[in-house]
């Protein structure tokens, strides 16, 4: 790799690390607002308002907010039920906060976990959440399947004694690929997304039907190849008896043989990793 080249990816990762820390300060500055009787519609609108006056323009889709069972995706069915909706929030609920915004022309997508008051299952969930982290960058850099890695992730969960809660969403997805997005600062949304990430998106999907890779890590056929190089966003979402907790942030992967480069989290200083961090 020549300096110029890796000058410009350097440059890249600090702008995708940029917007996804200001995703994360967003979550953190919701949560300590949220109080009881507060509506998942509000937690979103609250989370759209702080970024857009921080000159959030675009999305690769709008902020979602999930109170308590919705936290586990129970009975979530078709996708109009991921929509944030008006269940208030009361005290001991658990949340989740979710959004992807895009910023300068790079994209981000957290989801952070957290509970109004005192919450020893989510604290459970979010607690074993680590060892998920830490198989998911060791098989990545193994350069396993996506599609047995998923799996891998699936027998963790059980041991655990928790249920897979993204398998729930569409796909059934643990991760997608995320990339620059090109073009005006504003893009029409279909269904919450942003059309320029949507497009983004499906000329992935194109290249990588044509080459034999997807850019949806799924438990599915089509993700049973090797990584491929690029920036993942990764969320493991765990659930027990109603409550979920996940964490999601970007994993990228590159085509180096040194196994360090090879793969890692594009940002260690992040909440649930200062809070495994502060636990030890």
């Amino acid at each position: 790799m020549t300096t110029a080249v890796a000058g410009e990816r350097a440059a890249e990762l600090r702008g995708f690390r940029k917007v996804q820390r200001l995703a994360y300060e967003c979550a953190e500055a919701v949560a300590a607002r949220l109080e009881p009787g507060v509506t998942e519609r509000e937690a979103a609108r609250m989370q759209r308002d702080w970024l857009r006056e921080r000159g959030v323009r675009d999305w690769f889709h709008l902020p979602f907010a999930w109170f308590g069972d919705r936290t586990a995706f129970v009975n979530f069915r078709v996708p109009l039920q991921f929509f944030p909706t008006g269940r208030r929030l009361e005290p001991g609920m658990p949340f989740i906060l979710d959004m992807a915004p895009v910023h300068d022309g790079f994209t981000a997508d957290i989801g952070y976990s957290g509970s109004l008051g005192p919450n020893p299952v989510q604290d459970k969930l979010m607690d074993d959440l680590e060892a998920h982290r830490e198989l998911i960058l060791r098989e990545v850099r193994e350069r396993r399947p996506l599609r047995a890695i998923y799996e891998d992730v699936d027998r963790l969960m059980v041991r655990q004694g928790h249920a897979n809660r993204h398998r729930a969403y569409p796909f059934g997805v643990i991760a997608h690929k995320v990339d620059r997005v090109k073009g005006r600062r504003w893009s029409p949304k279909v269904f919450g997304f942003g059309t320029q990430s949507l497009k983004g998106l499906a000329a992935d999907a194109l290249h990588g039907h044509r080459e034999g890779w997807s850019p949806l890590w799924s438990p599915y056929r089509f993700s049973d190849h090797p990584p491929q190089p690029g920036l993942w966003a990764v969320e493991p979402h765990l659930g027990f008896r109603g409550t979920g907790a996940k964490f999601e942030e970007i994993l990228v992967v590159t085509d180096s043989r040194d196994p360090e480069e090879s793969a890692f989290w594009l940002d260690d200083d992040l909440p649930h990793v200062r809070r495994w961090a502060e636990a030890k």
